[in-house]
């Protein structure tokens, strides 16, 4: 593949992250059409039910697909889902060549819709920009890869590294413009997730405040589903987030007394806590591809040290709150060095006034 295969498929990459915001839970796909060294049709998947990106570049295209070369952020599905295969609609285009960033990890995909391409005389290429594509879906890829949501945290911390004072008191510790950087981390997200202590402390919303022209979409803001952590019931009824759009979901290990204008779901326990593997298989049902964490030490520290955790976002704020603030993960049991949870820094830059880190588990 040469120079400009790469320059094609940058485009459809570039086209499938037009949906960052708006497809879920289906992923962030983007396809370009070439012939004849032009562009001839190209498209993304806006949202889920509507038609997938293939469908939408063979459109423009018409009849100049007939024997074009295709480039797509990810395997044409084979599958009758809520729209018709689109390694069929291509096949009936008469395209003679697909060139595809990655196989779609879907196992009611996963090879099949690049082996009904072959088989009808397609020439088909993988892997170009492999890397890329991953990174536009990383929700996802690791639902169907591992059975469970990509999960990232976001912290906003003092500069040493305290997230709220020992009262709990935490607005604001990070600037204006890290608040509306999380917005978007937010808006792509299917779940927000945070602990009761959190509701109790602070009575957050949770929700997307950037209106469809700051995103940069068609049609109305999607609210992720708040999903709240309460091993005991101790949510209060009237809370913020009751109050507002969006769907709003308590986990708990008691049965659901009635109290709340919310659905309750009870799920298994440990310890007298909710079992953070119940958590993770029940929000995969939800076909929830990245969960957005916003909560305390505790539940922050739980699913860190439950290798839960994908991605860690932290706002790094110019002040300083002084050794009585509460920090940012609660781990008991680190006493030694060789104990410390490594990570590895992806990226650091400033927003505003404060710093945005982004850090991986590192893998041991």
């Amino acid at each position: 593949m040469g120079r400009h295969d790469t320059e094609y498929m940058q485009r459809a990459l570039r086209l499938a992250e037009r949906g960052l915001y708006t497809t879920d839970p289906n992923p962030r796909v983007g396809c370009v059409i070439v012939k004849d060294n032009r562009i001839v049709g190209e498209g993304w998947h806006r949202w889920a039910g509507e038609p997938h990106a293939e469908i939408l570049a063979l459109q423009q295209a018409g009849d100049l697909a007939a024997g074009a070369t295709v480039y797509v952020s990810l395997e044409p599905c084979s599958h009758h889902g809520k729209t018709p295969p689109c390694a069929d609609a291509l096949v009936s285009a008469g395209v003679s060549r697909v060139i595809a960033a990655m196989k779609d990890p879907n196992p009611e995909v996963a090879g099949m819709g690049f082996e009904r391409l072959r088989n009808h005389g397609i020439d088909v290429e993988i892997g170009l920009l492999e890397q890329a594509a991953r990174s536009i879906n990383p929700g996802f890829i690791s639902r169907m890869e591992s059975g469970r949501p990509f999960v990232r945290i976001k912290l906003a911390a003092s500069l040493d590294g305290r997230t709220a004072m020992a009262s709990g008191e935490s607005q604001w510790i990070s600037g204006e413009a890290a608040r509306a950087d999380v917005q978007r981390l937010r808006a792509r997200s299917s779940v927000i997730m945070t602990g009761v202590d959190t509701v109790i402390d602070d009575d957050p919303s949770l929700n997307v405040r950037l209106s469809a022209t700051q995103l940069g979409i068609e049609g109305n803001v999607r609210q992720p589903h708040r999903v709240v952590l309460d091993s005991q019931q101790r949510f209060p009824s009237d809370a913020k987030m009751l109050t507002l759009e969006g769907k709003t979901t308590l986990l708990t290990t008691k049965q659901d007394n009635g109290s709340l204008s919310c659905d309750v779901v009870r799920l298994d326990e440990v310890d007298g806590r909710l079992d953070l593997g119940s958590v993770m298989n029940w929000l995969s049902g939800l076909q929830a591809n990245e969960v957005h964490v916003e909560a305390g030490a505790t539940l922050c520290g739980a699913l860190l040290n439950s290798k839960l955790v994908d991605e860690i976002v932290v706002y790094i704020a110019p002040h300083i709150m002084g050794c009585d603030a509460r920090g940012l993960f609660k781990i008991p049991g680190l006493e030694h060095m060789a104990d410390r949870i490594r990570l590895d820094i992806k990226d650091v830059r400033q927003v505003g006034k404060d710093l945005r880190i982004t850090a991986i588990p590192a893998d041991d």
